[in-house]
């Protein structure tokens, strides 16, 4: 599989011959092209022309993030895997707003369940006082159907998270690390800052995988098609988002991988530091490359993995081979 190549420094991204060149005053680096499928850049970084010719003709996808640690966009190359038809079907189902409404709820479904069994999971670890957060969510989940109107369901998943939210303290037990309310651009404390970057490498994470398969990102259920650029991949991230970016922060805070140190005051918000961004990073690659038993294919297949299979669950789904149900983790 290839992989993902981050890029903290500044400096400027250069074709040399068939190879990614990084010039800045420590020198040169020099990134095996055929290998990469996405570049992170979170320095101040310039990119030639020929370079992005070559990201094109190589298929890498270049993720940017501005000095806030924001996400700023993606280069996304010519897609390779563009199919009218499936366009067209997506289009559909989203015109069409019961198989709209359909899709957003199995995404809140989804997300809730595996919030459900995260919260199970620690439960299960003597955390006891989270047994009243996971009755709340499941009262919650309960006003939910598929029929409901976008708007209110986005309400209900709206409370629902903020109720999860509030058993992270419970977690975690750190009084540096107090949640308080979620917060964002900018964020206000340090599990906020850590749910805003951790969401925005798995929003990149998913938009990567949706590259190499029929779907046009530009189209979600959930989230609105309206002015932003991609929409599916926050959909799509909604359901692994507890799994994966809230797992990983539990053990980066609770292992003390990450202290105040890591972390700076400016803006009037709270952010990640250079090192803090990079064992944030080299967890979440970590997470992203575990593998579980799958019963359905009986072996075992990572998270990454997983997140394509989700895919490709949609893509049968529009053309009507079979009902699309969400992943649900079974930990």
């Amino acid at each position: 599989m290839r992989k993902n190549a981050y890029i903290f420094n500044s400096g400027e991204l250069k074709r040399k011959d068939n190879t990614v060149q990084l010039e800045n005053e420590d020198g040169s680096k020099y990134l095996p092209v055929e290998d990469l499928s996405d570049i992170y850049i979170f320095g101040e970084v310039t990119v030639s022309k020929k370079f992005m010719e070559l990201a094109t003709q190589k298929e890498i996808l270049l993720h940017f993030f501005n000095y806030h640690e924001y996400y700023v966009g993606t280069y996304y190359p010519r897609e390779h895997n563009n199919s009218g038809y499936m366009t067209l079907k997506q289009a559909e189902y989203y015109l069409d707003e019961a198989k709209r409404r359909f899709l957003a709820y199995r995404f809140v479904e989804g997300s809730v369940k595996n919030i459900l069994q995260v919260l199970k999971y620690y439960a299960a670890r003597g955390k006891d006082n989270i047994h009243e957060t996971i009755e709340s969510i499941e009262r919650l989940l309960g006003t939910a159907d598929p029929g409901m109107e976008i708007e209110k369901l986005m309400a209900v998943e709206g409370n629902i998270r903020e109720t999860y939210y509030g058993a992270f303290d419970s977690i975690l037990d750190d009084p540096e690390f107090g949640f308080e309310k979620r917060t964002k651009r900018p964020p206000k404390n340090y599990l906020n800052t850590l749910i805003s970057f951790g969401n925005s490498l798995l929003y990149t994470a998913v938009l990567s995988e949706i590259y190499n398969t029929h779907l046009d990102p530009r189209i979600g259920y959930l989230h609105s098609t309206n002015n932003r650029r991609f929409t599916l991949n926050l959909d799509a991230a909604e359901i692994f988002k507890p799994i994966l970016v809230d797992r990983v922060i539990f053990t980066l805070v609770g292992k003390k991988m990450l202290t105040a140190k890591h972390f700076d005051s400016k803006f009037s918000g709270i952010f990640l530091k250079e090192d803090g961004m990079k064992i944030f990073v080299q967890e979440f690659e970590e997470r992203m490359k575990t593998t579980i038993n799958h019963k359905k294919l009986e072996r075992p297949v990572s998270y990454r993995r997983l997140i394509r299979m989700e895919l490709y669950k949609l893509e049968k789904h529009f053309m009507g081979e079979e009902e699309y149900a969400p992943f649900v983790s079974g930990w």
